[in-house]
């Protein structure tokens, strides 16, 4: 399909919303519809790289404002062990197996970035949630991988985990897939095909899965040193797959200014052949796209780099995480070392314009963004997700353990934050919601960083459609 013949921004108004047997939704205009609004949100929270010594643990925390314990955490499911650090999780089933009966999405998969440890997690209460099986390292690196990133549903039950490391912590990475009883099925790839990993997404209606590159385990775990860029150690390709084939058909070098490209974030309607992905370091966005059977990519943001009189050369954005709303009007990301959310009108997929911003945190942002007497925010915004209906924008503030005690060293002493902006998408307007602060600072055992966030019934950085 060429790029004039698919569908901009349009797609939702021509699927045909049927019965759903499975999770999920049957389209994405039906998970704007139906879906009730948040009122539990999990997530990852840590303390490797803190002063204390106890397991990781999964928060609870109550969103809903008509709760008395809103803005809290509401309960914990701590791991078995220390030192997981616990990182980004998802979910057993979506809205890609809705025409699969009886599937539920009720498990989630939390992996070990440390550790190589997978956890199953059962929701099926779910302000208490459970562990139900433990994969322990050994047996993930029978298929010499290692370093469990990103966790994805597929169609009929299957699981995808991106591995960033082979058993050693040296590259290659590769993929990881388990079976609907949370065994591994074996590597979803061949060894080879490619070189770095991190974060993925695909659409199954065009056979594509696109794939993108951080570095070797060894390399990042330490912490950030510039002198590995400079020798090629941090990725700088995004890799496009034949989905059925599992081979990869394309690799777009994206060159000096698609540095460390992290997330990968295609548009939700399984018509789109649009996608985007935002290298961190230099602080780039890119647009990808099919065109007459080629995918390319093109720069369509930039994040200009700021003077600070702490920093001996110009401070870049550091975008981490992007995140599109279900209806593909809008993304948003956070530049962590900046402290801003920036969220564009991406109607156009490959002319995005900067609709609205908030501060709250980094190098540049307001300490107190939710008043002078709250608890300082300490580092810049990190992982993002998006109510199902887009009104509501949430986010935390801890990156990677190392990296955190690196650019944000109070962030370990005093814990993270989790903050929200509410949302107008018909004006394309953000707010920081003054009221609303999570603060991690406050752990039994602890100040404890918080990351990745999901929904108990699907969100934007996880569902994908057929």
């Amino acid at each position: 399909m060429s790029d004039t013949e698919s569908s901009e921004s349009g797609a939702h108004e021509h699927h045909e919303h049927h019965d759903v047997e499975g999770p999920g939704y049957a389209t994405p205009q039906a998970a704007i519809e139906q879906a009730e609004r948040e009122k539990i949100a999990y997530v990852m929270s840590l303390y490797v790289g803190t002063d204390v010594d106890a397991p990781d643990f999964l928060s609870i925390v109550d969103v809903d404002p008509d709760s008395e314990t809103y803005c809290q955490v509401v309960d914990r499911v701590e791991m078995p062990n220390k030192g997981d650090e616990l990182h980004h999780f998802g979910w057993n089933a979506c809205s890609s197996s809705c025409h699969v009966g009886g599937l539920e999405r009720r498990h989630l998969v939390v992996p070990g970035q440390r550790s190589s440890r997978l956890h199953i997690v059962d929701t099926k209460d779910r302000e208490n949630p459970e562990i139900v099986k433990v994969i322990e390292p050994e047996e993930v690196h029978e298929y010499d991988l290692s370093a469990p990133h990103t966790v994805h549903c597929i169609p009929d039950g299957e699981i995808l985990i991106s591995m960033l490391g082979n058993e050693d912590g040296d590259l290659p990475g590769g993929f990881l897939e388990l079976n609907d009883d949370f065994e591994i099925e074996g590597r979803w790839d061949a060894p080879g095909e490619i070189d770095m990993n991190y974060d993925f997404w695909y659409q199954p209606r065009h056979n594509v899965m696109v794939s993108s590159e951080w570095a070797a385990p060894k390399t990042y775990y330490p912490g950030f040193d510039l002198e590995d860029v400079e020798a090629g150690k941090y990725g700088h390709e995004i890799h496009v797959w034949d989905w059925t084939n599992r081979t990869v058909e394309q690799t777009i070098d994206l060159g000096e200014e698609g540095l460390i490209p992290l997330e990968v974030r295609f548009l939700h309607s399984p018509e789109a052949v649009h996608g985007y992905v935002g290298a961190a370091l230099s602080s780039n966005l890119f647009h990808f796209y099919e065109d007459d059977d080629e995918w390319r990519a093109e720069k369509v943001i930039d994040v200009e780099p700021r003077e600070h009189e702490d920093w001996d050369m110009p401070v870049p954005g550091l975008i981490t995480d992007l995140v599109v709303s279900m209806d593909d009007r809008y993304l948003f990301f956070g530049n962590w070392l900046h402290g801003d959310v920036r969220m564009y009108d991406v109607s156009d997929p490959k002319n995005p314009r900067l609709a609205d911003r908030v501060w709250a945190g980094g190098l540049f942002g307001p300490r107190h963004p939710t008043g002078e007497n709250d608890r300082p925010v300490i580092a810049g915004p990190q992982m993002l997700q998006l109510s199902l209906d887009g009104e509501r924008l949430y986010w935390t503030t801890s990156l990677f353990s190392t990296w955190d005690n690196q650019f944000y060293p109070e962030e370990g002493e005093k814990g993270s934050v989790m903050l929200k902006a509410d949302v107008n998408p018909r004006k394309g307007t953000m707010t920081l919601d003054e009221d609303f602060l999570v603060d991690f600072g406050e752990m039994p055992n602890g100040p404890a960083r918080a990351h990745e966030i999901r929904w108990p019934d699907g969100d934007c950085t996880s569902d994908v459609w057929q």
